[in-house]
């Protein structure tokens, strides 16, 4: 099975989750927020196709790295392909986070039709949800573009039947992030 890729996957980052982590960047996305951050992941013929195995390989191979983000493009346009990349991470002792400009809700409304979708939920840890809006975009944001984002824990989410906001010091030793109000915005 391949992944599309809009580039090398990207190790050491420290913005794209709590911790240490190694960025994989899909291609191809639907969304086309104004002022995007990526759009050169846009084209769902864009970047290059890799075997997951390659990636999976590359990611065993990692060291010093506290997590996994899925980013992009849109990782839920290719959710069969992430979804084996992310069980194989399962084995590894990091943890898995995903940016999508698709809500949760929408998510599960989606994997009704698509089973990979809820394949590839079962396997993250934390998802920030919801497309970027500009005018809701503020620098004092922890790991989102604009505060419409929630930052969800999935797992207790769909063992919930509801929207469970993911407690930052859980993935982070230092809890130091900042509060969140009940909606998930940053105070």
């Amino acid at each position: 099975m391949n992944i599309r890729l809009a580039g090398d996957l990207q190790s050491d980052s420290i913005v794209d989750g709590t911790g240490v982590r190694t960025v994989i960047w899909t291609q191809g996305c639907g969304h086309h927020c104004p002022n995007c951050h990526n759009p050169g992941t846009w084209d769902f013929d864009g970047g290059e196709e890799v075997d997951v195995d390659d990636v999976i390989d590359r990611i065993n191979d990692l060291e010093c790295q506290d997590g996994i983000t899925f980013s992009g493009g849109d990782p839920f346009y290719q959710p069969a392909a992430c979804a084996v990349i992310a069980k194989a991470i399962r084995k590894t002792k990091m943890n898995i986070w995903c940016y999508t400009g698709f809500t949760f809700e929408q998510l599960l409304k989606m994997s009704k039709k698509d089973k990979a979708i809820m394949d590839f939920l079962k396997n993250i840890d934390v998802l920030v949800d919801g497309l970027f809006i500009q005018r809701l975009h503020s620098y004092n944001l922890k790991f989102r573009g604009s505060s419409n984002q929630r930052i969800i824990d999935v797992t207790k989410s769909l063992k919930n039947n509801k929207i469970v906001l993911a407690k930052l010091d859980e993935y982070e030793e230092s809890s130091n992030f900042g509060r969140y109000d009940k909606k998930g915005l940053y105070i």
